[in-house]
């Protein structure tokens, strides 16, 4: 596994714990259908949340956040109705959310939650 792999897992697997830590309810991660993929989806009470997790080292290059792009955020909306559609009756709203993720050789992990980024 290339070493942007290993922290993207990381990255997600931090991810995770953090959304459990908030209350939230994993109900799947890497969810693969023929359009792509989502990273985590969740749900926070009535909602259906779909995570998307940037993980970089550091922000030498700019802030993960960054690399969301409308047209990501576009994808994100396909792929959210084609799991809903996969998993009828699984929440009454939808939200997208994001997730940064950094991961320093040296100190302490930071963690940046955005809620309904779209």
């Amino acid at each position: 596994m290339a070493a942007k792999d290993v922290l993207g897992a990381r990255g997600e697997e931090l991810a995770t714990d953090h959304l459990i830590s908030a209350g939230l309810e994993i109900l799947d991660r890497n969810w693969r259908c023929s359009q792509g993929e989502l990273d985590i989806v969740a749900r926070d009470q009535d909602d259906v949340v779909f995570v998307e997790v940037k993980t970089r080292s550091s922000v030498l290059f700019g802030h993960p956040f960054e690399s969301i792009t409308a047209t990501k955020v576009a994808r994100l909306r396909r792929l959210a109705a084609v799991w809903c559609d996969a998993h009828p009756g699984s929440g009454a709203t939808v939200r997208i959310d994001a997730i940064a993720v950094i991961v320093p050789s040296r100190g302490a992990v930071e963690i940046e939650h955005l809620k309904r980024i779209s």
